[in-house]
């Protein structure tokens, strides 16, 4: 019998800096679970992703992450809280609430990595 179950899922980001993007992500609230040859491996709970130590500028443009969480007003102002974007010279935006039933706000990375950070609102009953 053939076992085709998968484990897990991760993107390749894309870093301009490695040092600064590894505290740009440490900062956001995502745990370096380990680093080495190039590659950091982050989690924040049941969520992760790899940031390389390799930058092309249209990849990292074109590059786009969705962060699904329970609360995306909290996470907006802890990033307030926080200094992101001035710490970072990085783009947070504002909350929005979306027409297909998110809120949710983007973030830029220090490489040009866009985060969609949101979380799903409760339907309305037509």
């Amino acid at each position: 019998m053939e076992n085709l179950a998968s484990i897990e899922i991760k993107a390749f980001i894309p870093s301009k800096d490695f040092q600064l993007s590894q505290a740009f992500y440490q900062d956001m609230g995502f745990e370096r679970k380990s680093a080495g040859h190039g590659v950091a491996y982050f989690a924040h709970g049941n969520c992760s992703f790899l940031l390389q130590d390799y930058y092309h500028p249209e990849f990292a443009a074109n590059c786009m992450m969705h962060l699904l969480v329970a609360d995306a007003a909290a996470w907006h102002a802890q990033l307030q809280r926080r200094g992101i974007a001035e710490k970072y010279q990085v783009m947070l935006g504002d909350l929005k609430h979306q027409p297909w039933g998110m809120l949710d706000f983007p973030l830029l990375d220090p490489s040009g990595v866009l985060w969609h950070i949101a979380q799903n609102l409760p339907r309305n009953a037509d």
